[in-house]
Protein backbone atom coordinates (compact mmCIF):
# COMPACT_ATOMS: atom_id res chain seq x y z
CA UNK A 1 0.00 0.00 0.00
CA UNK A 2 1.44 3.36 -1.07
CA UNK A 3 2.06 5.99 1.59
CA UNK A 4 -0.36 8.91 1.21
CA UNK A 5 0.48 12.27 2.73
CA UNK A 6 -1.94 14.99 3.74
CA UNK A 7 -5.64 14.83 4.51
CA UNK A 8 -7.65 11.74 3.63
CA UNK A 9 -10.86 12.47 1.71
CA UNK A 10 -13.97 12.01 3.83
CA UNK A 11 -12.23 12.48 7.17
CA UNK A 12 -11.96 16.16 8.13
CA UNK A 13 -10.06 17.40 11.17
CA UNK A 14 -11.92 16.37 14.31
CA UNK A 15 -13.17 13.03 12.94
CA UNK A 16 -13.59 10.48 15.79
CA UNK A 17 -12.65 6.79 15.70
CA UNK A 18 -13.36 4.00 18.17
CA UNK A 19 -10.09 2.11 17.75
CA UNK A 20 -6.88 1.70 15.75
CA UNK A 21 -8.49 -0.71 13.31
CA UNK A 22 -10.97 1.98 12.24
CA UNK A 23 -8.04 4.34 11.66
CA UNK A 24 -6.30 1.73 9.52
CA UNK A 25 -9.38 0.99 7.44
CA UNK A 26 -9.95 4.74 6.88
CA UNK A 27 -6.37 5.07 5.62
CA UNK A 28 -5.31 7.60 8.25
CA UNK A 29 -2.71 5.37 9.94
CA UNK A 30 -1.36 2.09 8.58
CA UNK A 31 -0.33 0.47 11.88
CA UNK A 32 -2.52 -1.16 14.51
CA UNK A 33 0.16 -1.03 17.20
CA UNK A 34 3.10 1.22 16.29
CA UNK A 35 2.75 4.96 16.85
CA UNK A 36 4.48 5.98 13.61
CA UNK A 37 3.07 5.16 10.17
CA UNK A 38 5.41 5.25 7.18
CA UNK A 39 8.96 4.20 6.38
CA UNK A 40 12.47 5.58 6.21
CA UNK A 41 12.48 5.83 2.42
CA UNK A 42 9.29 7.82 1.83
CA UNK A 43 8.69 9.43 5.24
CA UNK A 44 6.12 9.30 8.04
CA UNK A 45 2.58 10.07 6.95
CA UNK A 46 0.91 9.82 10.39
CA UNK A 47 1.52 9.43 14.11
CA UNK A 48 -0.68 8.52 17.07
CA UNK A 49 -0.23 10.65 20.21
CA UNK A 50 -1.65 8.80 23.21
CA UNK A 51 0.70 9.49 26.11
CA UNK A 52 2.50 6.16 25.80
CA UNK A 53 5.94 7.71 26.36
CA UNK A 54 6.61 9.53 29.61
CA UNK A 55 8.83 12.10 27.84
CA UNK A 56 6.06 13.27 25.47
CA UNK A 57 4.64 16.79 25.84
CA UNK A 58 1.46 18.00 24.11
CA UNK A 59 0.96 21.77 23.89
CA UNK A 60 -1.84 21.65 21.32
CA UNK A 61 -0.38 23.34 18.24
CA UNK A 62 3.09 22.15 19.26
CA UNK A 63 3.83 18.52 20.13
CA UNK A 64 7.08 17.14 21.53
CA UNK A 65 6.85 13.56 20.34
CA UNK A 66 9.10 10.79 21.60
CA UNK A 67 10.26 8.38 18.93
CA UNK A 68 9.93 4.62 18.68
CA UNK A 69 11.79 1.88 20.49
CA UNK A 70 13.30 0.82 23.79
CA UNK A 71 10.06 0.55 25.76
CA UNK A 72 8.92 -2.34 27.93
CA UNK A 73 5.56 -3.44 26.48
CA UNK A 74 4.25 -4.34 29.93
CA UNK A 75 5.22 -1.29 31.99
CA UNK A 76 5.56 1.31 29.22
CA UNK A 77 8.92 2.46 30.66
CA UNK A 78 12.17 2.84 28.73
CA UNK A 79 14.54 -0.11 29.21
CA UNK A 80 17.11 0.70 26.50
CA UNK A 81 18.33 3.55 24.33
CA UNK A 82 16.37 4.45 21.22
CA UNK A 83 18.09 4.45 17.83
CA UNK A 84 17.47 7.04 15.14
CA UNK A 85 17.87 4.30 12.54
CA UNK A 86 14.73 2.52 13.77
CA UNK A 87 12.26 2.63 10.87
CA UNK A 88 9.68 4.87 12.55
CA UNK A 89 12.23 7.40 13.81
CA UNK A 90 14.01 7.49 10.45
CA UNK A 91 10.63 8.03 8.78
CA UNK A 92 9.99 11.16 10.86
CA UNK A 93 13.46 12.48 10.01
CA UNK A 94 12.73 11.96 6.31
CA UNK A 95 9.45 13.89 6.67
CA UNK A 96 11.36 16.73 8.33
CA UNK A 97 14.01 16.85 5.59
CA UNK A 98 11.46 16.67 2.77
CA UNK A 99 8.91 19.02 4.38
CA UNK A 100 6.17 16.39 4.28
CA UNK A 101 2.96 16.87 6.31
CA UNK A 102 2.20 14.38 9.08
CA UNK A 103 -1.33 13.46 10.13
CA UNK A 104 -1.69 13.67 13.92
CA UNK A 105 -4.18 11.38 15.61
CA UNK A 106 -4.71 11.88 19.32
CA UNK A 107 -5.82 9.00 21.49
CA UNK A 108 -7.10 8.79 25.04
CA UNK A 109 -4.03 9.22 27.22
CA UNK A 110 -2.66 6.57 29.49
CA UNK A 111 -3.17 7.90 33.03
CA UNK A 112 -0.01 6.06 34.07
CA UNK A 113 1.95 9.06 32.81
CA UNK A 114 -0.03 12.27 32.36
CA UNK A 115 -3.34 13.37 30.98
CA UNK A 116 -3.24 15.86 28.12
CA UNK A 117 -6.03 18.46 27.96
CA UNK A 118 -5.93 18.04 24.17
CA UNK A 119 -6.60 14.29 24.19
CA UNK A 120 -10.08 12.85 23.59
CA UNK A 121 -11.87 11.29 26.54
CA UNK A 122 -12.22 8.03 24.62
CA UNK A 123 -11.08 6.44 21.39
CA UNK A 124 -9.11 8.43 18.82
CA UNK A 125 -9.51 11.73 16.96
CA UNK A 126 -7.87 13.00 13.78
CA UNK A 127 -6.46 16.42 14.66
CA UNK A 128 -5.05 17.65 11.34
CA UNK A 129 -1.67 18.10 9.70
CA UNK A 130 1.61 18.99 11.40
CA UNK A 131 5.14 19.50 10.12
CA UNK A 132 8.24 18.01 11.73
CA UNK A 133 10.26 21.12 12.56
CA UNK A 134 13.27 19.54 14.28
CA UNK A 135 14.58 16.52 16.13
CA UNK A 136 17.18 15.80 18.82
CA UNK A 137 18.21 13.27 21.45
CA UNK A 138 18.14 13.58 25.22
CA UNK A 139 18.44 11.47 28.35
CA UNK A 140 14.87 10.47 29.10
CA UNK A 141 13.10 10.37 32.45
CA UNK A 142 13.84 6.64 32.77
CA UNK A 143 17.58 7.15 32.27
CA UNK A 144 17.84 6.01 28.64
CA UNK A 145 18.50 8.01 25.50
CA UNK A 146 15.37 8.92 23.53
CA UNK A 147 14.86 10.76 20.25
CA UNK A 148 12.31 13.56 20.21
CA UNK A 149 10.55 15.41 17.41
CA UNK A 150 9.01 18.89 17.53
CA UNK A 151 5.83 18.97 15.44
CA UNK A 152 4.04 22.23 14.64
CA UNK A 153 0.45 22.40 13.42
CA UNK A 154 -0.09 23.48 9.83
CA UNK A 155 -2.79 26.06 9.25
CA UNK A 156 -5.71 25.29 6.94
CA UNK A 157 -4.66 26.09 3.40
CA UNK A 158 -0.95 26.22 4.22
CA UNK A 159 -0.30 23.18 2.05
CA UNK A 160 -2.14 21.23 -0.60
CA UNK A 161 -1.42 17.50 -0.91
CA UNK A 162 -3.65 15.77 -3.47
CA UNK A 163 -3.50 11.99 -3.65
CA UNK A 164 -0.55 10.83 -5.74
CA UNK A 165 -1.24 8.83 -8.88
CA UNK A 166 1.49 7.59 -11.17
CA UNK A 167 1.46 9.61 -14.45
CA UNK A 168 1.74 8.07 -17.87
CA UNK A 169 4.70 10.38 -18.54
CA UNK A 170 6.50 13.28 -16.92
CA UNK A 171 4.78 15.60 -19.40
CA UNK A 172 1.56 15.05 -17.47
CA UNK A 173 2.95 17.37 -14.78
CA UNK A 174 3.88 20.18 -17.19
CA UNK A 175 0.49 21.90 -17.13
CA UNK A 176 1.34 25.29 -15.67
CA UNK A 177 2.55 26.98 -12.50
CA UNK A 178 1.97 25.49 -9.07
CA UNK A 179 -1.09 26.79 -7.23
CA UNK A 180 -0.51 29.52 -4.63
CA UNK A 181 -2.36 29.78 -1.34
CA UNK A 182 -2.25 32.59 1.19
CA UNK A 183 -2.29 31.93 4.91
CA UNK A 184 -1.31 33.51 8.20
CA UNK A 185 1.01 31.22 10.15
CA UNK A 186 2.20 31.66 13.71
CA UNK A 187 5.98 31.43 13.99
CA UNK A 188 8.54 32.13 16.67
CA UNK A 189 9.45 35.80 16.32
CA UNK A 190 13.16 36.14 15.56
CA UNK A 191 15.05 39.42 15.80
CA UNK A 192 16.44 39.84 12.29
CA UNK A 193 18.72 42.66 13.45
CA UNK A 194 20.63 40.28 15.74
CA UNK A 195 21.28 37.90 12.86
CA UNK A 196 22.27 40.84 10.68
CA UNK A 197 24.86 41.97 13.23
CA UNK A 198 26.38 38.49 13.59
CA UNK A 199 26.53 37.95 9.83
CA UNK A 200 28.11 41.37 9.32
CA UNK A 201 30.96 40.44 11.68
CA UNK A 202 31.89 37.63 9.29
CA UNK A 203 31.04 39.41 6.02
CA UNK A 204 28.68 36.44 5.44
CA UNK A 205 31.56 33.95 5.51
CA UNK A 206 30.55 30.62 7.08
CA UNK A 207 32.16 30.09 10.48
CA UNK A 208 32.66 26.40 9.64
CA UNK A 209 33.93 26.33 6.05
CA UNK A 210 34.66 29.98 5.28
CA UNK A 211 32.37 30.06 2.25
CA UNK A 212 30.54 33.28 1.36
CA UNK A 213 27.79 32.69 -1.19
CA UNK A 214 27.42 35.31 -3.93
CA UNK A 215 23.90 35.78 -5.30
CA UNK A 216 22.38 38.47 -7.52
CA UNK A 217 21.59 40.70 -4.55
CA UNK A 218 24.99 40.30 -2.91
CA UNK A 219 26.44 37.93 -0.31
CA UNK A 220 24.22 35.42 1.47
CA UNK A 221 24.54 33.50 4.74
CA UNK A 222 22.20 32.15 7.40
CA UNK A 223 21.88 32.76 11.12
CA UNK A 224 21.86 29.42 12.96
CA UNK A 225 20.76 29.22 16.58
CA UNK A 226 22.98 26.93 18.64
CA UNK A 227 20.30 26.16 21.21
CA UNK A 228 16.93 26.01 19.48
CA UNK A 229 14.25 28.61 20.09
CA UNK A 230 10.85 27.68 21.47
CA UNK A 231 9.65 24.62 23.37
CA UNK A 232 11.32 22.58 24.71
CA UNK A 233 14.76 24.16 24.21
CA UNK A 234 13.90 27.80 25.03
CA UNK A 235 17.14 29.14 23.58
CA UNK A 236 17.57 32.95 23.61
CA UNK A 237 17.65 35.03 20.43
CA UNK A 238 20.98 36.69 21.23
CA UNK A 239 24.40 36.86 19.47
CA UNK A 240 25.87 34.46 22.04
CA UNK A 241 23.48 31.79 20.76
CA UNK A 242 23.90 32.44 17.05
CA UNK A 243 26.31 31.32 14.33
CA UNK A 244 26.87 32.61 10.81
CA UNK A 245 26.73 29.57 8.51
CA UNK A 246 26.34 28.70 4.86
CA UNK A 247 23.12 26.80 4.03
CA UNK A 248 24.96 23.49 3.77
CA UNK A 249 26.61 23.72 7.18
CA UNK A 250 23.40 25.15 8.68
CA UNK A 251 21.53 21.98 7.69
CA UNK A 252 24.40 19.81 8.93
CA UNK A 253 24.50 21.64 12.27
CA UNK A 254 20.72 21.58 12.80
CA UNK A 255 20.63 17.84 12.08
CA UNK A 256 23.62 16.84 14.19
CA UNK A 257 25.99 15.95 11.36
CA UNK A 258 28.44 18.44 12.88
CA UNK A 259 28.72 19.76 16.43
CA UNK A 260 31.11 21.86 18.51
CA UNK A 261 33.45 21.01 21.35
CA UNK A 262 33.96 23.39 24.26
CA UNK A 263 37.16 24.64 22.61
CA UNK A 264 35.07 25.26 19.45
CA UNK A 265 36.46 22.54 17.24
CA UNK A 266 33.97 21.49 14.56
CA UNK A 267 33.40 17.73 14.84
CA UNK A 268 32.08 15.40 12.14
CA UNK A 269 29.49 13.24 13.91
CA UNK A 270 29.82 10.42 11.37
CA UNK A 271 33.59 10.01 11.72
CA UNK A 272 34.14 11.48 15.19
CA UNK A 273 36.99 13.55 13.75
CA UNK A 274 37.61 17.29 14.02
CA UNK A 275 37.18 18.93 10.62
CA UNK A 276 38.07 22.52 11.44
CA UNK A 277 38.34 25.17 14.13
CA UNK A 278 35.28 27.40 14.29
CA UNK A 279 36.03 30.89 13.05
CA UNK A 280 35.21 33.39 15.80
CA UNK A 281 35.20 37.17 15.41
CA UNK A 282 36.67 39.18 18.28
CA UNK A 283 33.23 40.69 19.03
CA UNK A 284 31.44 37.34 19.04
CA UNK A 285 31.23 35.90 22.57
CA UNK A 286 29.74 32.45 22.06
CA UNK A 287 28.05 31.04 25.17
CA UNK A 288 29.52 27.58 25.78
CA UNK A 289 26.40 26.55 27.72
CA UNK A 290 24.47 26.61 24.45
CA UNK A 291 27.30 24.75 22.71
CA UNK A 292 27.13 22.00 25.36
CA UNK A 293 23.33 21.83 25.08
CA UNK A 294 23.49 21.37 21.30
CA UNK A 295 26.20 18.70 21.62
CA UNK A 296 24.19 16.75 24.17
CA UNK A 297 21.30 16.61 21.70
CA UNK A 298 23.42 14.57 19.29
CA UNK A 299 26.16 12.70 21.19
CA UNK A 300 26.24 10.24 24.05
CA UNK A 301 29.40 11.79 25.54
Amino acid sequence: MAVQFGHIAGYPTGSPFKNREELRIAGLHSQNMAGISGNAKTGADAIVVSGGYIDDADYGEIIIYTGHGGRDPNTGRQIRDQELTDSGNAALVRSELEGLPVRVIRGRHNKRHHQSPFAPSSGYRYDGLYRVESHWAKMGVDGFRVWQFRLVKLEDGEISTPEFTSPASIDQYAVGPAPVTTSVIQRIVRNSMIAHIVKSWYSHECQVCGLAIQVEGGLYSEGAHIRGLGQPHHGPDVPENLLCLCPNDHVRFDNGAIYLTDDLHVMDALTGQAVSQLRVHKNHKIDLRHVAYHRECWTKD
